[in-house]
């Protein structure tokens, strides 16, 4: 579940009065991503979205500003999900899907102008197929657009370390509308900047990515640990926000 939907404590609108114009606030990060992934669309693209899944978000998002960028189906020529698990063959965002098993994501050679992929990247075992694949299916000129974890950031630090027999636990605490069919594996093997430049060489890719901490999503519904993660975002050096907001072109 993508952490700026949903209902939000009191104190929240308290602390950022701008959620009263519009329903979210400056730092909104579901905002600040699609922004920028619905400036990248034409009306010809066809889209991968890469680990789709049900689509909950398209869904379940209480705000129709946030929904109608996250949405993406008739903006553009096609979406095509691809996911591993058949519960995307449920998701209403999609124009088709595909399933795959593997790295490998069975379309056309150059057949795709954007790839979409939202909190997946800190979840894939083999990020160089994942990146041969995205590599090939790629247009010229084609964009990969990917929201997920710094790996030096907080979060994915503090979910390396927390032990896994409390990592549920902890998670139910901080985001209890959270389902578990929604919580995976993660290994942060494509999740910071100089990971993402190996794995898609500049000679063949431009890079435009960086680092963004989000409004703290993870504070048990607490003001003070709300405004204790607040604190830390404002005086965390770029290099280790929470956050990387990807977007990699490949070269013509």
């Amino acid at each position: 579940m993508r952490s700026d939907s949903g209902e939000q404590p009191s104190f929240l609108r308290r602390s950022r009065p701008e959620r009263d114009a519009g329903g979210f606030d400056r730092f909104d990060g579901t905002i600040q991503f699609y922004q920028r992934v619905n400036a990248l669309l034409q009306p010809h693209f066809t889209v991968v979205d890469f680990g789709a899944g049900r689509g909950l978000n398209h869904l379940e998002d209480q705000n129709a500003y946030r929904r109608g960028l996250i949405w993406l189906r008739g903006k553009v020529k096609e979406v095509i999900g691809v996911d591993v698990d058949d519960a995307i063959l449920d998701n209403p965002s999609l124009d088709r899907t595909v399933l795959i098993t593997n790295s490998e994501i069975p379309l056309e050679d150059a057949s795709v102008d954007l790839i979409l992929t939202d909190f997946t990247f800190e979840h894939l075992p083999d990020p160089v197929g994942v990146a041969r694949s995205f590599e090939r299916i790629l247009k010229p000129g084609g964009w990969i657009c990917a929201r997920t974890p710094n790996r030096h950031g907080y979060i994915a630090l503090g979910n390396r370390i927390i032990p896994d027999s409390l990592k549920m636990k902890v998670l139910r605490g901080a985001q209890p509308m959270r389902k578990d069919e929604d919580v995976f594996p993660a290994f942060y093997r494509m999740n910071t900047l100089a990971a993402l430049k190996r794995i898609f060489p500049s000679e063949r890719f431009k890079h435009c990515s960086y680092c963004w901490d989000s409004s703290p999503s993870y504070f048990f519904n607490k003001s003070w640990v709300f405004h204790m993660f607040r604190l830390l975002h404002s005086i965390t050096p770029e290099r280790f926000k929470t956050m990387l907001f990807v977007f990699i072109q490949k070269r013509g």
